[in-house]
């Protein structure tokens, strides 16, 4: 039977990001809290990475269904306060993001990083040029590098 803390989280970092399936939900900061309520009750708090993010309801099933596998009731509160930050995504999560193509965010606030070079998460280069504001998730926008001519997508900070 799962007791602790520690375990709980250990089981929830076997889901991937629905929309980024190279980190799970644990290193992204999307679970906030995991308690054993009774014996064979758990609660599981997350919180959006954005208040519309379209893959919450999918990560709520999956928490679930992990659980329910291993003859445990899983409760999963969503909270939206406080609100979710780049800041708590790990800097495991952040190397696992750049190796898979995607240039993680900076840690600190949005403001600070507006107009710092993007850099390339295959050549490194700070040559880049930013394509579109939105990339293929609202979290993402579009850059490209000037110097290895690449496409990629920067996790935006927030």
């Amino acid at each position: 039977m799962v007791k602790i803390e520690q375990d709980l989280f250990e089981i929830l970092s076997q889901i991937p990001d629905p929309e980024i399936p190279v980190i799970n939900i644990v290193e992204l900061g999307i679970v906030r809290e995991a308690k054993t309520v009774y014996d064979n009750e758990i609660e599981i708090v997350i919180t959006p990475t954005y208040s519309a993010c379209p893959a919450m309801f999918n990560i709520e099933e999956d928490i679930i269904k992990l659980f329910k596998e291993k003859g445990i009731t899983a409760k999963v509160i969503t909270k939206i306060s406080p609100i979710w930050t780049t800041d708590w995504i790990t800097d495991e999560a952040r190397e696992k993001l750049r190796v898979y193509g995607i240039t993680p965010p900076e840690k600190g606030s949005h403001e600070d990083h507006i107009n710092v070079p993007k850099k390339c998460p295959r050549c490194g280069s700070e040559n880049t040029k930013q394509i579109s504001r939105f990339g293929s998730t609202l979290c993402k926008a579009s850059y490209q590098c000037n110097d290895c001519l690449e496409p990629f997508d920067y996790f935006k900070c927030h």
